[in-house]
């Protein structure tokens, strides 16, 4: 009797990447993906990131989620950092155990910045102003018709302060340094992956193929013998069938969705790197 020949599928790394500013949707869509890795059980993960950073509370739970995947589900991982990982993406990337980065990444940024816009003279030049009843004498701090008190000033310097050592914190812990060591170097400032490797904040210098190759052979896996899986959104049906939909947005789209992060984010938090 003679069997019918079984090909061999080929073990896979999954996927996920992390592009543009992160926000409420990339948490969301990012955490989706990492219940995939788990019910899929993918034995390692690609972590690829592509960011400026961006809010704090978002970076701060795809960081926990990452991290339990690795304690909990024993997942490999291995973040790879791409043309820029700044700010909420190096707090994103130093929650995997290994980073690789390329000699020229943009990434550092390790800070914290808030902003709020001051239209008061150009309220008062087309006559317009406000009339404010407020419980408390905070309750409109950074209200965009008047400038910042000196005591506003102070608590909002005091949120910034508790939010930075926190970053500090994670970072230290993360990549095994000391506290007073991570706060040499953040102070804002971007440096390239080369730097970042004489810094200790990465592991290795290379390509998303060489990152990949890591995962593999973390989780066991022959490097030459496994396929990487991307997770990621399923694309609405039409955009399947209609020329262009769903395809790399414009530099306009980009430009409209930065407005838009700007706007809801004004106020808040970031961190996030702002040429």
């Amino acid at each position: 009797m003679v069997w019918p020949f079984k090909k061999k599928t080929k073990k896979q790394v999954a996927k996920i990447e992390i592009t543009g500013a992160i926000a409420g949707d990339t948490r969301k869509r990012v955490l989706k993906a990492f219940k995939t890795v788990e019910e899929k059980k993918f034995p390692a993960l690609l972590l690829r990131i592509d960011s400026p950073g961006g809010t704090v509370g978002d970076s701060q739970e795809i960081y926990s989620a990452l991290q339990r995947l690795q304690e909990d589900k024993n997942v490999k991982v291995v973040a790879s950092f791409g043309n820029i990982s700044a700010s909420g993406g190096v707090y994103i990337g130093v929650g995997a155990k290994h980073i690789v980065a390329n000699p020229g990444t943009i990434t550092g940024s390790i800070g914290v910045i808030l902003r709020g816009n001051n239209l008061e003279r150009l309220l008062d030049k087309i006559g317009v102003s406000f009339k404010v009843v407020k419980s408390g004498p905070y309750k409109d701090i950074l209200a965009f018709d008047r400038q910042l008190t000196p005591a506003e000033e102070q608590i909002l310097q005091e949120l910034i302060d508790i939010s930075y050592q926190q970053f500090v914190k994670t970072v230290a812990e993360g990549r095994n340094l000391e506290v007073e060591k991570v706060k040499t170097f953040a102070d804002g400032r971007v440096f390239t992956g080369e730097q970042a490797l004489a810094l200790g904040m990465v592991d290795r210098l290379g390509t998303e193929e060489d990152a990949l190759r890591w995962a593999a052979e973390l989780a066991g896996l022959d490097p030459d013998k496994t396929e990487c899986y991307t997770i990621e959104e399923p694309k609405p049906l039409i955009n399947r069938f209609l020329p262009g939909r769903g395809q790399t947005k414009s530099s306009i789209g980009t430009a409209i969705d930065w407005v838009e992060f700007e706007l809801v984010t004004s106020g808040q938090p970031l961190w996030l790197y702002r040429p």
